[in-house]
């Protein structure tokens, strides 16, 4: 089939060479930005004079037609089709004829494409902010429930500090929503057109690309065609802050999993988001929170494959750059996929409090609280530190906690330690004493929660 390109060459190709140049297997799902491009296009060419409105009309009213059959499923794309934009092109010309290859006037499919692919990484934008604000409520939600839970906080994966579930649920909310503003930051750089860029140096024609860009809801434009034609920085953007939002997810995930087993023993997943094995009975096995934390490397080889495509390519466009929409949109795909799994799978989360508690009266986590005790009785720090350090020692060698060690024993090592350090080392004020700002006591948990919420309240 000859090509609309045809010119200085025949526009024959080969099969095989047709097969590997098409994109529109992927391309496709760009048909509604491509016409709601093309639709402003129009509007343009007549606004400057370069097409008459009755030919803008014409255009316009017809790829409202081709997108009104795409959707209802009236209209099939293609396969053949080299591209989307050229699918719309033959569709949008065999309707209404003539008046349909005037559309291309004043661009090229070097910044239409470039044009798409802001346009629809607007909208995946949008989806993926709505999504991680839906999953910081949820995430919020059952911190409010859990404000009060004491579990250990660890550090290098050992016991060290008692906080509160809702504390610790809460860094996950702080995260998020750092992710959040990245992706808002983002969306500013995507919203600008490149349109009216043509094929690099712009065009003889008195276009107004200004115009164009307002009649697609753009902040502006930009203001160098070979650049709007030739970078992707925006997509290498978004991909990099939806990677740093999959390592979030898989940060959780990777302790949804640990809490979740018999060796934790700290919530217990809701069977909906759970699996059974196939040859072991008792198993229930933390699959969804697996898959968010193997789909985290697939979002990061998207982004380094994006990178790497970019890396070398001389301006202005190159057809290397193809090869940016798959990994931009398995990333987008899958983050979505893994934002809607994980917000169900918190919301179904219950945690269980008592081996929480029972897991943070085991481990020492309350030594600190002993040593600012002698702290608060005279000691230097580092001389409270060493005592304190020697006391659980000798718990250790006895089988015995802080809480059980008698004042005769504590004496042993302290003479200044008297029977308020029972006070001074209970669990529950251990965590009630730490209420500077962001810290686990409740009334700061629900500070940070009442933040969140006014702060997810303020982007409705």
């Amino acid at each position: 089939m000859a090509k609309m390109w045809a010119g200085v060459t025949s526009g024959e190709t080969a099969a095989i060479a047709d097969d590997f140049n098409s994109s529109i297997r992927f391309d496709s799902r760009m048909a509604e930005q491509d016409i709601r491009g093309s639709m402003a296009h129009a509007m343009m060419l007549a606004h400057a004079g370069i097409i008459t409105q009755a030919e803008s009309e014409q255009i316009t009213d017809g790829l409202a037609g081709i997108l009104e059959d795409l959707k209802s499923g009236a209209l099939k794309i293609d396969e053949t089709s080299e591209d989307i934009h050229m699918f719309v092109e033959q569709v949008l010309t065999g309707r209404i004829g003539e008046t349909g290859k005037k559309l291309h006037t004043a661009r090229s499919r070097n910044d239409q494409v470039a044009l798409d692919l802001r346009l629809y990484l607007l909208d995946e934008s949008d989806s993926i902010l709505e999504k991680t604000k839906a999953l910081i409520s949820a995430v919020t939600c059952k911190a409010e429930e859990y404000a009060s839970a004491i579990m250990p906080g660890y550090t290098h994966l050992q016991r060290a500090q008692p906080i509160t579930f809702g504390h610790h649920l809460m860094a996950y909310a702080m995260m998020l929503l750092r992710d959040t503003d990245r992706i808002s930051e983002c969306r500013k750089r995507i919203n600008v057109s490149p349109i009216g860029s043509c094929a690099l140096a712009g065009t003889t024609y008195a276009t107004d690309r200004r115009f164009e860009a307002e009649k697609l809801g753009l902040s502006g434009i930009c203001l160098n065609s070979a650049d709007g034609v030739s970078d992707r920085d925006f997509a290498v953007e978004l991909l990099s802050d939806i990677a740093i939002l999959m390592m979030h997810l898989s940060r959780f995930a990777e302790e949804i999993v640990l809490w979740s087993s018999w060796e934790f023993g700290f919530i217990a997943l809701s069977d909906l988001y759970t699996t059974g094995s196939s040859i072991m009975p008792q198993k229930k096995n933390p699959d969804m929170a697996e898959l968010v934390r193997g789909k985290t490397g697939r979002v990061y080889g998207d982004l380094m494959a994006l990178l790497t495509v970019l890396k070398g390519l001389p301006l202005a466009y190159n057809k290397d750059m193809q090869e940016d929409k798959e990994s931009v949109f398995d990333a987008c795909d899958t983050v979505k996929m893994c934002l809607d799994v994980f917000a169900g799978m918190v919301n179904g989360m219950t945690a269980k409090t008592g081996n929480m508690r029972k897991a943070a009266e085991n481990g020492f986590i309350n030594a600190t609280d002993l040593a600012d005790y002698l702290v608060g009785k005279g000691l230097p720090f580092r001389s409270a530190y060493k005592i304190s350090g020697q006391i659980v020692a000798e718990c250790m060698k006895t089988g015995k906690v802080l809480e059980t060690l008698g004042l005769d024993e504590y004496k042993a090592f302290c003479p200044l330690i008297e029977a308020d350090v029972f006070e001074a080392i209970d669990l529950d004020n251990c965590v009630a004493r730490r209420k500077s700002e962001g810290g686990t006591s409740v009334g700061s948990v629900e500070a940070q929660i009442a933040y969140v919420k006014s702060v997810l309240q303020k982007a409705e």
